[in-house]
């Protein structure tokens, strides 16, 4: 029987590139800038790294297909290096297989990075969804894009809930207020200016009832992370170890949309998630990886199962969904 991870990996080193219009390089010297960062903080030689995950969804973008890009950039000494794509959960995906392969023991000292340059579209939001979905796209996603597709999701939620237009748009405002008022904290991020409440409440409209504040600017940059076993960890002086608790992923299969595609999704991953931390409580300190575009109206509903809020009350419920991300 499956008994989880909770506590057989530890992060060894982190590191990323300043995030923003990066027009001055290509997506390898993000790729250096961000990995330099994280084996200095790791205090290991890249030699002893074992295996990589690389995460890069819009290769047209970028380095183009297979791991090659990553491998050649940072001069890997012939490792096996698997480059993976799912969309928003690309970061997470790379993580996963990083820490998946410290667990089970194959490898000693594992790699994860991901790197992305969406400026060089030469435009705002993201490339288009059809380009990259499949021959059957347009039957399955017709004139979809991420702030519609997220603004039913909120306006769904709304009726469904019987929640108030204004309330809901408050609510969600919060997650930006928060956004930006940690990007002014941090020399690399993209956007470090604080945006307070009434600003993001009035902004103009993108899909009602997202505005501008609500849906994330693209943005150029790469981040990295290698991982290895609590024990080589200490072998190597570290102390105050950083572990992993739990990694879940689930997937849509389709038959579920907007509204309640999000509760189906999250009910699925969650009884994993809290199923391998073998915990009874919900009330946890989050910390997120990933580059998901447009998360805030995602943020407002999940924060409902975060606190084991009554369904339907993502509204109250996400001001401390807000609070939990401040760090």
């Amino acid at each position: 029987m499956a008994e989880g991870i909770r506590d057989k990996v530890a992060i060894l080193g982190m590191g990323c590139s300043k995030f923003g219009e990066r027009w001055d390089c290509g997506p390898e010297q993000l790729m250096v800038e961000a990995f330099q960062e994280c084996i200095e903080d790791a205090g290991i030689d890249k030699s002893e790294i074992q295996a990589a995950w690389y995460g890069h969804c819009y290769d047209e973008l970028g380095t183009g297909k297979g791991a090659l890009g990553v491998s050649i950039a940072l001069r890997l000494p012939y490792l096996p290096v698997t480059r993976v794509e799912n969309f928003c959960a690309t970061g997470t995906e790379a993580f996963r297989g990083a820490v998946y392969s410290v667990a089970s023991g194959a490898s000693d000292i594992s790699l994860a990075i991901g790197v992305e340059k969406l400026k060089d579209t030469g435009y705002g939001g993201l490339p288009a969804i059809d380009a990259n979905s499949g021959a059957l796209s347009g039957q399955v996603l017709p004139n979809i894009s991420a702030p519609g597709s997220f603004a039913q999701l909120a306006s769904a939620y709304r009726a469904k809930h019987n929640v108030s237009y204004d309330d809901l748009k408050r609510a969600i405002a919060q997650v930006s207020v928060k956004s930006h008022e940690n990007g002014a904290k941090n020399p690399k991020a993209h956007l470090r200016k604080p945006v307070s409440i009434d600003r993001v409440m009035a902004a103009p409209m993108i899909a009602d009832p997202l505005g501008l504040f609500d849906c994330c600017g693209v943005s150029d940059g790469s981040a990295c992370a290698i991982v290895t076993t609590p024990e080589i960890a200490k072998s190597l002086g570290k102390t105050d170890l950083v572990s992993v608790k739990a990694l879940q992923l689930a997937v849509s299969n389709g038959e579920f949309v907007m509204h309640v595609r999000h509760r189906a999704i999250v009910s699925a991953g969650d009884s994993d998630f809290f199923q391998c931390l073998h915990i009874r409580t919900q009330i946890f300190r989050f910390h997120v990886i990933g580059n998901n575009p447009y998360v805030h109206t995602a943020f407002f509903c999940l924060g409902e199962f975060s606190d084991n809020s009554v369904v339907g009350n993502g509204e109250n419920a996400n001001i401390k969904c807000a609070l939990c991300f401040a760090d």
